[in-house]
């Protein structure tokens, strides 16, 4: 590492310090948590329903893509086959258990997918090392990056760093890493995560880890390809990889992970043509074919570009193709912007927008396919010394907090004479048109922030 040697605290946690975190962080989701869990059965973690479902068709021997949810939901398995052969093990548990189980692996996910979003922030707190955040402007210091140019940098010249943690720095990690727990769990595409009993959380941490990880155990790319096996969209990272592994400053290491995603999403997909091999087939010629079994498209919780140009009630032909040049022009926008991350040491902003590639050119994304908003935020806010950064991110925070979509649908009810058609349907579309916002702070205002801001040690 070049520029001045870097200073490093000792932190020393008294051993009940995380207990409490983890404490705190139950007592604040214990109301969202015990509200969804005490629904109504019959509405009560329907997507969860959903999954043992499919692991129930298998245990039953019964055809998978034929079997739905009990009434009134009558909700059909939507995913791969392989997804439904994972959820045997679910439909092994009793209903109230399978919830539990469920909800406490959401939490578990979404404590993985925040210590990685924020790495930058809570690694100064956790060495107290003030060095590996003081790149000098332009050189592309670190947020997170696993890899790339710029992930090493260096203290600016004529900067002497300091230690991050003072006297209370022992308390300030796990104080921290409760807040941001807290804050993310009550995001509504998070909030969803509770109360459809989703899986969008665990493929956010599956395909983030794999990205971010220094030294994972694992060979890089298996997260990811078991994550696409499950549900296909998360097959953006198998581009990711690619623009970032091939062509000019290419790296190695991103090559192999493409290949080894690429053999396990892959293998996963062609295992079940021999142990369910009906299934399989009904799912990639039948059931994969129509979109309306996911659910009525022009629904509001579709924020996809799709779905939002649905709403507009085109006739077919140019909806089709209007949606094809916006993911022709997005798809380049973005993915060029998150490969220029990548190499300039950026794998956070990177990983952000591509999770954001996977919402936005999908022709159905519900509001809790947003969960990549946890990243989005890790991103925007760094390591957390640059306040406009930082302010920005709790700007993104709390318009994810709130319902946006749903005061649309309200205005649009109110039947106000040209306001509510026109600013109804703007609003309706909140949180898709906020994903195309998001987009373009992390590809074009993020770098010239990063370029602009002189840290003071």
């Amino acid at each position: 590492m070049t520029g001045e040697a870097t200073a490093t605290t000792t932190v020393r946690r008294p051993p009940w310090v995380w207990p409490l975190a983890l404490l705190l962080v139950a007592a604040a989701a214990a109301p969202l948590v015990l509200y969804w869990l005490g629904n109504v059965d019959d509405q009560r973690l329907v997507d969860l329903d959903v999954y043992r479902t499919g692991g129930q068709a298998l245990l039953e021997g019964r055809p998978v893509y034929d079997f739905v949810t009990p009434a009134p939901q009558l909700l059909p398995f939507t995913y791969p086959p392989v997804a439904a052969m994972l959820a045997v093990p679910l439909a092994m548990m009793s209903w109230p258990v399978a919830q539990w189980v469920w909800t406490a692996g959401i939490f578990a996910t979404l404590a993985v997918t925040v210590a990685y979003a924020f790495r930058a922030a809570l690694g100064r707190l956790a060495t107290g090392r003030a060095a590996a955040g003081l790149a000098a402007p332009g050189s592309g210091g670190p947020d997170g990056a696993a890899s790339g140019r710029g992930a090493q940098g260096g203290a600016a010249p004529g900067r002497t760093a300091a230690p991050a943690e003072g006297r209370w720095g022992g308390l300030w990690l796990p104080a921290v890493f409760a807040v941001l727990m807290v804050a993310c769990t009550y995001l509504m595409p998070i909030r969803d995560q509770v109360r459809f009993g989703q899986v969008d959380i665990l493929l956010v941490a599956l395909c983030l880890a794999d990205c971010a990880a220094r030294r994972p155990v694992w060979p890089r790319g298996l997260l990811i390809g078991l994550a696409t096996a499950v549900k296909l969209t998360p097959g953006v990272f198998l581009i990711y990889l690619l623009i970032t592994g091939f062509g000019p400053g290419g790296r190695p290491e991103q090559r192999r992970a493409f290949f080894m995603a690429a053999f396990t999403a892959a293998l996963l997909t062609l295992l079940p043509f021999l142990v369910i091999p009906s299934d399989a087939a009904d799912f990639w010629f039948h059931a994969l074919l129509d979109p309306e079994r996911l659910g009525a498209n022009a629904a509001t919780t579709n924020q996809s570009m799709r779905g939002m140009l649905i709403r507009l009630y085109l006739p077919d032909a140019p909806t089709s193709l209007l949606w094809l040049v916006l993911v022709a022009a997005v798809g380049w926008y973005g993915f060029r912007h998150a490969r220029r991350a990548f190499l300039d040491g950026h794998t956070m902003t990177g990983v952000a927008l591509t999770g954001l590639m996977a919402v936005l050119l999908s022709p159905v994304a519900w509001i809790h396919h947003l969960a990549w908003v946890v990243v989005v935020l890790g991103a925007l806010a760094g390591d957390g010394r640059d306040p406009v950064r930082v302010r920005v991110a709790a700007g993104v925070w709390l318009y994810y907090v709130v319902p946006v979509p749903w005061w649309g649908v309200a205005i649009k009810a109110a039947e106000i004479p040209v306001l509510s058609p026109v600013l109804g349907k703007i609003v309706q579309n909140g949180f898709g048109l906020g994903a195309l916002a998001l987009v373009w702070l992390l590809a074009s205002w993020l770098p010239r922030r990063r370029e602009t801001f002189r840290p003071l040690t």
